[in-house]
């Protein structure tokens, strides 16, 4: 298929395009769900929080180049930036619940009561949301110190994040215009 901008396409085509590319969204959401519970983790409880927090955020930094690569070389930029903000979200939010669950393992005093995989995701999701409930709290330094830093990631995220993925677009469609055929896949 010749390089078509999504305007051109029909509205069947266009629908088709973006229910594929919720449908690839959701399958790597529920992957990476799926990972979460099922993964070892009982094997990372003697690392230190501090290398865990930095091995999460090295995995988040290398999926972030890798999508925004896929956007700037995707068929649909656009499209695959939805894709792209609807892994890096739920990787974000599971590799700070990961970080929280190995914490309240290894260091008991972390939190206000024991987490399970759930409670840590939990917590990730309202201190994300900004909502808060106060039914789980960081009660040590460290859990706090972890907290802040979730917070300070949160807001870089949302911010310099999109900014970072509306530009890999803007590449994307200049890439795109300058091919004479369109790749196939995205």
């Amino acid at each position: 298929m010749d390089a078509l901008r999504i305007q051109e396409l029909s509205r069947a085509q266009r629908r088709r395009l973006l229910g594929w590319g919720l449908l690839r969204s959701l399958a790597a959401t529920i992957a990476l769900v799926v990972v979460y519970y099922l993964a070892p983790l009982h094997h990372f409880e003697r690392v230190s929080i501090g290398l865990s927090l930095a091995i999460a955020l090295l995995i988040l930094l290398f999926v972030a180049i890798w999508q925004i690569w896929a956007i700037t070389q995707a068929t649909y930029p656009g499209i695959r930036a939805i894709e792209a903000l609807a892994v890096m979200a739920p990787l974000l939010l599971l590799l700070f619940a990961t970080t929280y669950f190995l914490m309240a393992q290894s260091e008991s005093e972390s939190f206000n009561e024991t987490l399970t995989r759930t409670d840590a995701l939990y917590f990730t999701i309202t201190v994300f949301a900004t909502v808060g409930f106060g039914d789980i709290v960081a009660t040590s330094e460290n859990a706090r110190l972890l907290v802040t830093v979730q917070m300070v990631v949160n807001v870089l995220i949302i911010g310099l994040g999109i900014r970072v993925f509306t530009g890999a677009i803007q590449r994307g469609r200049e890439h795109q215009s300058k091919a004479p055929t369109a790749k196939k896949g995205d």
